[in-house]
């Protein structure tokens, strides 16, 4: 960004994004970054924001608490691990990802009969190179900018860092959620008011599918 030029607070929150983006997959909120950085009030920390914007280094959504984009123009940036993309890229295509539907209790995830059809993509799209794509359902993560009917890349593991958005598999639902491990057991947290944190009670079925590794806005 030798082009762009930033007050050094201007510079350290648009690190701080980055570094938020690329530990659990979502922009931090006005919040967050006033929290973080000392400030006495969230609207410091938007006057800050916006000046980024106007420069170009960012965007701002409205309506989502954590409505902040990093303009792709950010090369010294560390690579979002959590981008929004559009379909199709098909002069670009690499990767081959399955699209999950309708998972069947109890199946694998990748079973042959949970997937709908597959996409091409870009690999370079990725920090982390997922394995396939979920289609979302409901709006229970729509202040992170996950919505209904996107497609959700996703690296298949059974570990979770506090605070990543996961693919969680809770006896006979398969649910995106930003997981949290306590002492007092594991929470699914939703990114919606309107929706309620789900408890893993003990013994109760449960298994991490995933890691959300990016989002594909799907326009068919």
């Amino acid at each position: 960004m030798d082009h762009i030029k930033l007050t050094a607070r201007q510079q350290q929150i648009l690190e701080l994004i980055q570094t938020a983006i690329h530990n659990t997959g979502a922009p931090p909120t006005r919040a967050e970054i006033a929290h973080e950085l000392g400030f006495k009030s969230p609207n410091a920390a938007e006057e800050h924001l916006q000046a980024l914007a106007r420069k170009g280094v960012i965007q701002l959504v409205s309506g989502t608490s954590r409505g902040i984009r990093l303009k792709s123009s950010t090369s010294d940036a560390p690579t979002s691990s959590f981008k929004q993309f559009t379909l199709p890229l098909q002069s670009l295509a690499q990767l081959s990802l399955p699209l999950i539907g309708r998972v069947a209790a109890g199946s694998p995830i990748l079973a042959q009969e949970h997937i709908e059809q597959t996409f091409q993509v870009e690999a370079s799209m990725f920090q982390q190179q997922p394995d396939y794509l979920l289609k979302v359902k409901g709006l229970s993560m729509r202040d992170i900018g996950i919505m209904d009917g996107d497609l959700l890349a996703v690296k298949a593991t059974p570990d979770a860092r506090n605070g990543q958005i996961v693919v969680a598999r809770l006896g006979e639902e398969v649910t995106v959620k930003r997981f949290q491990r306590s002492p007092q057991g594991i929470a699914l947290h939703p990114e919606n008011p309107d929706f309620s944190t789900i408890h893993v009670q003990p013994g109760e079925p449960f298994q991490i599918e995933g890691l959300a590794v990016g989002l594909i806005r799907n326009q068919f």
